[in-house]
């Protein structure tokens, strides 16, 4: 079993932080006053919500807010991403916050008055468009952020870069976008960023509340496509065949084995998905081929490494033995790696979180088989991303309406804690003797 200890750099943060309680209370009060602006940020663009590589209108509003705060902005990166870099009056080191700003083409269901009536195309098709997972709050919290602590420059000690990133749900087909890109189009660098926040609004978390985990926080997911090839034959005739549909449904049960027998249960979890299985169109028809297509998610980058192996090894040879072949493609469109908080940098700045919104109202969590590409700016810098309550309080998390569905509903409470949260993050890490 694993344990996380108070090392002497944890303790060196507690010192350190409980000497800014002044600056602290300062932070507190500069949030409360933004609270109803951020609120309505976040109604405006949860009612204009916009599709990945798509958020024009949104980028569009959040560098206009940024230049009103004389922060020096760079827009069009990643396609419709937003840069912000405020220097601090003191030397220092750089450190990043992002927030995401897409929507999903969701058709809202919630009797908000903010309720998004958006319709749009996605990969040719007629969508709504709904923040079904919290993006607009994140924008909302990050913009509050940023006029917090322009106010504060001439005492910030480094520098602060804003990343507002597009796409991390997603592109439309034939696009790149995303965290990914950004780190290939440089976000890291120019000033070469130290350290990267950041947060998600959880609809089963109550407000109030901050879980985090040191490590893997959430999994990497690959996506995979397999072709498994037989040979055709009347229905009525299947031993003149080599069914596909019979060697796939052995080949789905199979791969259920990858984490019952071959991943360590007690270190990590796994998952294998098969999503959708397409073969043949007659009921009297044995097909010559099958496609499916499923998700595969780990929480470390060795689980990761073993699941694909074995993955392809259970395909191939489960299609051979019945006389069949099989194809596995993975990634097939996308993957993100493992979302890893650094250790180190988890335990220096748990305190920070712990002042923040009270020692009683920050746990640890179990990880999640969701995945976030927030990891491909951990893979380059050390990062810290945690999960922010927008639950009403006295709602049971059971029932609230989970995320990417038309009920998500978050409520405008929440959203002070972020901005208190990551403006503490960015001011203490500064204030660390040792970094």
């Amino acid at each position: 079993m694993k344990k996380y200890f108070l090392s002497i750099s944890v303790l060196i943060s507690i010192s350190s932080f409980a000497q800014n309680d002044a600056r602290r209370t300062k932070v507190m009060q500069s949030a409360n006053q933004l609270e109803q602006k951020v609120i309505a940020w976040r109604h405006d663009f949860h009612a204009h919500p916009e599709l990945g590589n798509n958020e024009i209108r949104t980028a569009d509003i959040i560098a206009k807010h940024l230049q009103s705060l004389g922060i020096e902005v760079k827009t069009g990166v990643a396609k419709t991403g937003v840069v912000g870099i405020l220097k601090g009056g003191k030397p220092g080191p750089v450190v990043a916050l992002r927030a995401d700003m897409d929507g999903l083409p969701v058709i809202e269901r919630t009797p908000v008055p903010f309720a998004s009536k958006v319709k749009a195309t996605y990969n040719g098709q007629e969508v709504g468009v709904m923040h079904a997972c919290g993006h607009d709050t994140h924008i909302a919290i990050l913009m509050g952020v940023a006029q917090l602590l322009s106010a504060m420059k001439n005492d910030l000690k480094g520098t602060v870069k804003f990343i507002f990133q597009p796409a991390e749900e997603g592109v439309p087909a034939g696009e790149t976008g995303g965290a990914e890109r950004m780190v290939k189009e440089g976000v890291l660098e120019n000033p070469a960023v130290n350290v990267v926040f950041g947060l998600h609004i959880n609809s089963q978390t109550e407000v109030g509340k901050i879980t985090y985990r040191p490590g893997g926080i959430m999994a990497s997911v690959n996506d995979m496509k397999i072709t498994v090839k037989g040979r055709s034959a009347h229905g009525a005739y299947p031993w003149s065949s080599i069914d596909p549909i019979v060697v796939s449904a052995q080949i789905i049960n199979n791969l259920q084995s990858i984490v019952s027998r071959n991943l360590n249960v007690t270190e990590n979890a796994g998952v294998v998905t098969i999503g959708s299985i397409h073969g043949g169109n007659r009921s009297n028809i044995i097909p010559e081929q099958v496609e499916m297509l499923g998700t595969v998610r780990t929480l470390s980058a060795e689980d990761e490494k073993m699941f694909i192996q074995r993955i392809k090894q259970v395909v191939t040879k489960t299609a051979e033995s019945a006389g069949a072949s099989a194809e596995v493609l993975i990634p097939y469109s996308n993957h993100y790696p493992v979302t890893f908080n650094n250790i180190s940098l988890m335990e220096k700045m748990l305190p920070s979180l712990q002042k923040t919104a009270g020692t009683e109202n920050v746990r640890l969590k179990a990880a999640v088989t969701g995945a976030e590409d927030f990891s491909f700016f951990q893979e380059k810098v050390p990062g810290l991303f945690f999960f922010l309550g927008g639950m009403p309080k006295g709602v049971n998390p059971l029932t609230a309406p989970s995320h990417h569905t038309p009920d998500f509903f978050i409520d405008d409470s929440g959203l002070l804690l972020g901005v208190k949260a990551l403006a503490n993050l960015t001011l203490d890490y500064m204030d660390l003797p040792t970094r």
